[in-house]
């Protein structure tokens, strides 16, 4: 066994940070014996160095995270700070003095994950993110290897938590949104400004990573088509229970058809109480990939906490010295098929439209011709009002989001239409 240790930089000591300190510190002798060499912190880079930290020797704090990477004696960079800057400038810095890296960071790889890979490249480095998906589920090396023999068509899931507890609370309770919001922030499921979870982002970064890896091409987050979950109410769970559903915010990827083009959102959508991930409960992360030959795969645990995530962290460590030990490199971007993202409005899909209407003869005849005026066939059609006032449900076949769109903006036009009260996608049928 080698003797002298492989050296590793943390960037970064909060949540996550702090707890992969403390498991390379508790576990030493076990990632010793499984990595095949002993494992050193060699240097902590934090903003605040005056904070206390238990277990971690004083004198690896540093405020120069630049300096830290520069060293030219670090094996491997694990990067938890997040954000895009100084995390990409670090990142490609430490591949250019000798050292592979490990990230968490979502938002930088679903920007800049093509410059990154070829960074990593150039330089014969590793670049690892488990931890950048799905917290503790292991997500991202199946993709890249163990199903790296099949044709992956769809990935279909739940992978942020905070949205997922408030709308868990929201069915559960028939609590409103912002008390849902309010509980889940009381009990540190979200943060302060809870924006990038509420209104999609964070979901959308992870859906760009898994699109990309999981079809071999590039698909960046501004691909990614994505709305937040702020507008659903507890009137959409009562419609959604009517129809045997509740709401999820899901990511979903998708290959086109013929093969020739792929697809990304992240959306509010209702599904079948009978289907898996309608099971999926507070803020626990679950996701569906279907591929050609292994059929239908769920992953699901924990998506977020320090532990969890520096679970994932530390496994990609563990292979990333393994690799150091061997010469040798993991799998680095598979981008060969160069397939385009397509726009949402080619995306087929069924829909829930929600309409306050006259409560008068003649309505629900003017409504379903321009549904039929843009190609969009009704399901089902349900209808309930009194003193002049009325709600229409319309459920529909599946049809594109342009044609969809083309019909909501004719029947707002409509004099009989007070209102369009709420749209949503019926997915995983």
């Amino acid at each position: 066994m080698r003797t002298r240790p492989l050296k590793v930089a943390l960037l970064g000591c909060g949540v996550v940070g702090s707890e992969v300190a403390r498991i390379m510190t508790t576990h030493a002798d076990d990632l010793t014996a499984r990595i095949g060499a002993p494992v050193e912190l060699a240097g902590v880079a934090v903003r605040r160095p005056d904070r206390v930290r238990v277990g971690i020797d004083p004198a690896l704090i540093t405020t120069d995270a630049t300096a830290l990477v520069k060293r030219g004696d670090i094996d491997v960079v694990v990067e938890v700070i997040g954000g895009i800057e100084p995390a990409r400038t670090l990142i490609t810095t430490a591949f250019e003095h000798g050292a592979s890296v490990v990230s968490a960071n979502k938002a930088l790889l679903a920007q800049d994950g093509a410059a990154l890979h070829k960074a990593a490249e150039d330089h014969g480095e590793d670049l690892y993110y488990e931890a950048a998906v799905a917290g503790a589920i292991p997500l991202i090396r199946p993709l890249r290897e163990s199903l790296a023999g099949d044709k992956v068509n769809r990935v279909l899931g739940i992978v942020n938590g905070t949205t997922n507890f408030i709308l868990d609370k929201m069915d559960s309770s028939g609590a409103g949104y912002q008390e849902a919001l309010d509980e889940a922030t009381a009990l540190g499921y979200a943060e302060a400004d809870p924006t990038a979870d509420v209104e999609g982002f964070d979901a959308a970064a992870k859906a760009a990573i898994l699109a990309g890896i999981a079809f071999h091409t590039r698909v960046r987050l501004d691909d990614v088509y994505r709305e937040g979950m702020t507008e659903v109410t507890a009137a959409d769970f009562a419609s959604a229970r009517q129809m045997g559903c509740t709401i999820k915010l899901l990511a979903i990827c998708e290959r086109a058809a013929d093969g020739e083009s792929v697809t990304a959102r992240v959306h509010p959508a209702m599904i079948p109480l009978s289907h898996p991930l309608a099971s999926v409960r507070e803020a626990y992360n679950a996701v569906f990939v279907e591929s050609e030959a292994a059929g239908r795969l769920m992953f699901y645990g924990p998506g977020a906490g320090g532990a969890p995530t520096a679970s994932a962290v530390l496994g990609d460590l563990v292979a990333v010295c393994r690799n150091k030990l061997n010469g040798s490199n993991g799998p680095g971007e598979s981008a060969y098929t160069r397939l385009p993202v397509s726009p949402m409005g080619e995306v087929v899909t069924r829909y829930h439209i929600s309409l306050d209407v006259a409560d008068k003869p003649g309505v629900l005849a003017q409504v379903a011709t321009v549904f039929a005026e843009h190609g969009v066939s009704i399901d089902t059609v349900r209808q309930s009002g009194k003193d002049g006032e009325a709600s229409l449900v319309v459920v529909t076949h599946r049809a594109s989001d342009a044609s969809l769109t083309g019909t909501v903006e004719a029947l707002r036009k409509l004099d009989t239409v007070r209102g369009v009260a709420s749209i949503m996608r019926v997915e995983g049928e």
